[in-house]
C-alpha cells in the first residue's frame, strides 16, 4: 500500500510534534483512498473541517475512554487487499488535524478529543474528506507502534502516522501483521505528484 501526503502536511505534523517533546501529541488524518467497492462514493456537496474548530481548549479528564473513541470511529477502512493499484498511490493524506490529546498520562499515551472526532466524522458524512487515519508522535523517540497502540488498535485498515526523533513512519492496522500483531507499514510518498495524488 502506498500513501501520498504533500510535504506542508508532513512538516506540519513535524512540527507538532516537536512543539511538545515530553508528551505524545495527536491529530486527525483526512482525505481520498482509491480503494474500489470499499469505500463509499462522496456525496457531491462539499463541506470541509477547519482546524480551528477542531482544536478545542486544552482539558485534563474526559469521560470517554481510547478504546471508547476508536469504538465510535470504527467504520471501515482501506484495505491492503485492494493495494494492487499499478504501484499508484492508494490514498491522500488531504489534510491534517491537530487535536489535544486528552489522556489521562500523556507523556506515555495518546487519547484524541472526541469533539474533534466527532466533528471530523460530520463533516465526513456532508461531503466532507474522509477520516482515514491519525497520528501521534512518541516521546521515545521510536516511529514504530507500541505494545500500548497495538491494544487500541480496533479498526483494521486505519492510517497510524506515527512521528519520532524528527521522523515519520506510516502504519496501517492490520490484524496479524508483522509490528506487534497488529501493523504493517506503509510505504509513504511524500508530494505524491509522481503518482496523481497531490
Amino acid at each position: 500500500m502506498r500513501v501520498a501526503i504533500s510535504r506542508e502536511l508532513i512538516d506540519r505534523v513535524l512540527a507538532d510534534a516537536a512543539s511538545d517533546p515530553l508528551r505524545e501529541v495527536c491529530g486527525l488524518l483526512l482525505g481520498a483512498s482509491d480503494f474500489g467497492a470499499a469505500v463509499p462514493s462522496k456525496p457531491a456537496r462539499s463541506a470541509s473541517v477547519h482546524p480551528a474548530s477542531v482544536r478545542p481548549e486544552r482539558r485534563r479528564g474526559t469521560p470517554s475512554s481510547a478504546a471508547e473513541t476508536a469504538r465510535i470511529s470504527a467504520r471501515p477502512g482501506p484495505s491492503t487487499a485492494l493495494g494492487a493499484n499499478g504501484g499508484r498511490a492508494v490514498a491522500r493524506i488531504a489534510t491534517v488535524l491537530s487535536t489535544t490529546n486528552v489522556a489521562a498520562h500523556p507523556a506515555d499515551s495518546f487519547e484524541i478529543d472526541p469533539a474533534a472526532l466527532f466533528a471530523a466524522l460530520r463533516a465526513e458524512r456532508t461531503g466532507g474528506d474522509r477520516l482515514i487515519g491519525h497520528y501521534h508522535s512518541h516521546p521515545n523517540g521510536l516511529a514504530t507502534p507500541s505494545a500500548r497502540d497495538a491494544l487500541m488498535a480496533t479498526s483494521p485498515g486505519r492510517l497510524w502516522l506515527i512521528v519520532a526523533a524528527g521522523a515519520a513512519r506510516l502504519w496501517c492496522e492490520t490484524p496479524g501483521g508483522a509490528v506487534q500483531g497488529a501493523f504493517a507499514p506503509v510505504e509513504l510518498l511524500i508530494n505524491g505528484a509522481e503518482d496523481g495524488c497531490a
